[in-house]
């Protein structure tokens, strides 16, 4: 445990750097999210992970269709990973669930916010002590959730996202890897 708070602080430490760097470079102009936007980016997942309290991952999705009927908003498929271990009675467990989400963007004037509301499934792969079978199988589970960006600039924005999956509450750093300035 000792060691993934190391691990957690210096990721949380050079992701404060980037986005100081990123800010003070002056007013980038902010595309937003949109159809053919793409980003990539580390996670940490905070409650509900059973008795791990925290889990790494990453996240990365892409901007797919305009949906003007529905108040010009834009549908996003994004796809996730976690991982996350803990230790009961000197017996380990890990988990990994990977996740596949269709996010609704909702269309703001101010582009340096992308609100956005998922639904999708997962599938956990969990590695549990021999003799513990039963409920600690993998199996598949449905996500729900509520999240926001916030671009920095252009090619960084601050992440997070709530609700039913691996994590209470995922918050992380999404870098654009592909679309409009």
């Amino acid at each position: 445990m000792r060691r993934m708070t190391r691990v957690i602080g210096l990721a949380g430490a050079v992701a404060l750097a980037m986005a100081s760097a990123v800010q003070a470079q002056g007013a980038a102009q902010v595309g937003g999210f949109g159809v053919g936007y793409a980003d990539i980016g580390p996670v940490i997942g905070l409650g509900g992970i059973g008795d791990a309290g925290i889990s790494l991952g990453g996240r990365f999705e892409t901007g797919f269709k305009a949906l003007p009927e529905m108040g010009d908003g834009v549908l996003g498929i994004s796809v996730g990973f976690d991982w996350y271990s803990y230790d009961f009675a000197g017996y380990s467990w890990t988990y990994t669930p990977i996740s596949a989400t269709a996010n609704y963007h909702f269309k703001l004037e101010n582009k340096k916010w992308d609100p956005f509301l998922g639904a999708g499934l997962g599938y956990y792969i969990v590695s549990a002590p021999s003799g513990f079978g039963g409920s600690y199988n993998s199996g598949i589970y449905f996500i729900g959730r509520a999240g926001i960006r916030y671009f920095m600039s252009s090619s960084l924005a601050l992440y997070a996202d709530a609700g039913a999956g691996a994590g209470a509450l995922h918050v992380g750093a999404m870098f654009r890897i592909k679309g409009p300035k």
